[in-house]
């Protein structure tokens, strides 16, 4: 479904990205791991179409969208949850999941996904009215990628999940994944927390110094030596 094909990227005469290929199958949840530094979000930004490439390209369902806007990849069905969150604070919860609804001309259907986001997560019905800003981390998350499901995404790229979270909101927010991607959405999660995105995803890439070293199974990632010792710190 979604496929990089020997990535490079970088900022001015700064390469991060080198020679990067990855799948996102359909229907599957692919993780991405690395350590602060690594290339992630550099690699997220060129897929996005935030970043162009220096070479290499991206292409989705076949068709090349290298170097294609934001805005068109979005409407390819593609959407982001930054890093962050990236919420606007000032609006209410409604007003952010409305904002991830921008594209479609589904009133009902918008109505419908409302709901169902509130379902897969309460609080945000408790929150409805309130200001973005003023909710906790674990909430806020809750409510980004509420926003980026109400795009109704063919692949749903995840930005440091477990950023700042305490274990328990993490939970959630894990049982919340696993029941979208039990839905069909095609996850694809970049994560620092190793052992986190091995427990969700079921395949797994590494990516050190802008390259990625290691890919397969995340089973078999879990335990291989080199993993063990620098992500899990076993």
């Amino acid at each position: 479904m979604l496929e990089v094909e020997g990535l490079s990227a970088g900022y001015g005469e700064v390469q991060i990205l080198r020679n990067v290929s990855l799948t996102v199958a359909s229907g599957d949840m692919v993780t991405l791991v690395g350590s602060n530094g690594a290339g992630k979000s550099t690699l997220l930004n060129t897929i996005c179409g935030i970043l162009r490439p220096s070479a290499g390209r991206v292409v989705l369902d076949g068709k090349d969208i290298t170097g294609w806007s934001s805005e068109a990849i979005v409407a390819e069905g593609v959407t982001q949850v930054p890093e962050g969150r990236r919420l606007f604070p000032q609006m209410t919860v409604r007003e952010n999941l409305l904002i991830g609804a921008y594209r479609r001309r589904d009133p009902r259907g918008v109505e419908r996904d409302i709901e169902w986001m509130y379902e897969l997560f309460p609080i945000l019905r408790e929150r409805h009215r309130q200001r973005a800003g003023s909710m906790s981390g674990g909430e806020q998350q809750m409510c980004a990628i509420a926003r980026g499901l109400m795009a109704r995404p063919r692949v749903l790229i995840l930005d440091e999940l477990s950023l700042g979270l305490a274990p328990i909101m993490l939970d959630v927010l894990v049982d919340a994944l696993r029941k979208v991607h039990g839905e069909g959405t095609t996850i694809f999660l970049v994560e620092q927390d190793v052992a986190t995105a091995f427990d969700l995803a079921r395949t797994g890439y590494v990516l050190e110094n802008g390259g990625v070293v290691l890919s397969g199974p995340t089973d078999e990632l879990k335990v291989n030596p080199h993993v063990k010792r620098a992500y899990l710190g076993l």
